[in-house]
């Protein structure tokens, strides 16, 4: 049933972000609720969707929202954003259920967590049931789906896999590591979600949600170790590690803020598995079943590790599937970038500024301390790598493909932009670029960035233990080269 009038909220979140570009293509009319509408400003589907400001935690404000609208998916929580987020996300839930039973909402749909029964949850999981059951009670047809860890980029519970396996070596882990879960891919909760809004409105209630894999938490890491390319990490569980000892711990060595880790570690002291399949029922899997566990994070880092450098520098262009980062995530999220950039303007020419960086190495060096750069080739080759010696195919013009030194030209836009990737042997992978604009003044804009995506730990230390001298070698040589274009200006 395709052209229903839908409201989203949470469509600034993750799921959110997500799921509203998939019921435009579905051909639904959708609304967008957004506490800030500048946030969705750079979505690339803003333009097709209709955004309206509104609080949830304002009755008038929901009601003006739902106003006209056959389904209401409620996709917000207030976990992350201080306070009591449990009495925030059932408020929250009330006005939506009020608002919707008075505006002849057909269908809420509403994304909670999976969870076991009969035991005390967590206050994480103890609030997505009530705010289910808030919605479930509203007199609206509602479904709730109740699902486990995300695995995506960009989700908070796949995230806090990502960087503590990538951190950590060897993972001194509380007992219920060895709990069980049943991950999803997110492309199986968007498939779910989507398929929601055309289930018959005689269909309420809560249904579990999983992938095709149960898993120990722990096995979860070393997937993901698998799948990135990392040593598996010995696990040892240790019974006195509580979950806000945890939670500081997580917030220690990774970028996941202590608000998300604790209420997520805290759903981790229960096995959150699947306890039956009604689901399939009402929507059946999506063509070709379920996105197994390793799979799933596959295509979570694919496009992080496959060369496509705007992705993992977050470019503000949407990325196109389910598992890819996308601009509004949190800054937390995705693999760890680490960046050196420098900034210069100059009076010289931008045509006199190009052409001093696209002669960049070979016989004319780097600009830089050249005692560095020598020793930084002399231990690549130690190690088995390309070293400096291969110089350039052309002094003056480089294309796409060439050989400079231990770099390789990934990509150039003549006279704007020059990227290079590095050969050399490092524990991650790196690139540093040069870009040359027109200032307004007649000048020229310089900007130079070194990149690197690390690799575990020892990618980081390798990085933080050449800070120093990163310091000195790139300050050095965006100094010289703007220097040496304006010599050659005059």
């Amino acid at each position: 049933m395709n052209g229903r009038r839908v409201l989203v909220t949470g469509a600034t979140g993750y799921i959110g972000g997500r799921l509203t570009p998939r019921l435009v293509e579905a051909g639904h009319e959708v609304r967008a609720l957004a506490r800030d509408p500048g946030r969705l400003r750079d979505a690339s589907w803003a333009d097709a969707v209709d955004v309206v400001q509104g609080d949830l935690e304002v009755a008038d404000d929901v009601r003006r929202a739902v106003a006209g609208v056959d389904v209401v998916f409620h996709l917000v929580h207030a976990m992350g954003a201080g306070g009591d987020f449990a009495t925030a996300e059932l408020a929250q839930a009330r006005n939506v259920a009020a608002a919707a039973k008075a505006a002849g909402v057909q269908r809420i749909v509403y994304l909670s967590g999976l969870h076991p029964q009969g035991e005390r949850l967590s206050k994480h999981l103890a609030s997505r049931v009530a705010v289910g059951d808030a919605l479930l009670g509203s007199g609206v047809p509602t479904i709730v789906l109740q699902a486990g860890i995300v695995i995506g980029s960009g989700s908070a519970s796949f995230e806090m896999i990502r960087h503590l396996t990538e951190v950590l070596p060897y993972m001194p882990a509380p007992r219920w590591v060895r709990n069980f879960v049943q991950p999803i891919a997110v492309r199986d909760v968007l498939h779910y979600l989507v398929a929601a809004a055309a289930v018959p409105g005689e269909v309420h209630g809560a249904f579990d949600i999983g992938g095709p894999d149960v898993l120990r938490y722990g096995q979860t890491m070393n997937g993901y170790a698998v799948e990135a390319g990392l040593p598996q990490r010995p696990i040892a569980p240790l019974p006195v590690l509580t979950p806000w000892l945890a939670s500081q711990w997580v917030n220690l060595v990774t970028p996941v803020p202590r608000a998300i880790a604790m209420p997520l570690i805290g759903s981790l002291l229960h096995d959150c598995v699947v306890a039956d399949r009604r689901i399939d029922a009402i929507i059946p899997p999506p063509e070709g079943g379920l996105t197994g566990y390793r799979k799933a994070v596959r295509l979570a880092i694919a496009r992080e590790r496959s060369g496509d450098i705007e992705s993992s520098w977050r470019s503000s262009t949407p990325a196109g599937a389910p598992s890819d980062p996308l601009p509004s995530d949190p800054s937390w999220s995705g693999s760890t970038v680490l960046e050196d950039a420098r900034e210069r303007t100059t009076a010289a020419s931008p045509d006199a500024l190009w052409r001093v960086v696209e002669a960049v190495g070979g016989d004319r060096g780097w600009y830089s301390v050249p005692l560095l750069w020598s020793l930084r080739g002399l231990g690549d080759r130690l190690v088995g790598g390309v070293g400096l010696r291969r110089g350039r195919r052309d002094p003056d013009h480089l294309r796409e493909g060439d050989v400079v030194d231990f770099w390789r030209v990934e990509r150039i836009e003549r006279g704007r932009m020059l990227r290079l990737r590095a050969e050399m042997k490092v524990p991650g992978r790196a690139w540093i670029e040069f870009a040359v604009d027109p200032a307004t003044d007649g000048g020229a804009s310089y900007r130079q960035r070194a990149v690197f995506l690390p690799s575990g730990l020892a990618g980081r230390l390798y990085w933080w233990s050449l800070v120093p001298a990163h310091h000195v070698i790139f300050e050095m040589m965006a100094s010289r080269i703007v220097a040496v274009a304006e010599e050659e200006s005059r």
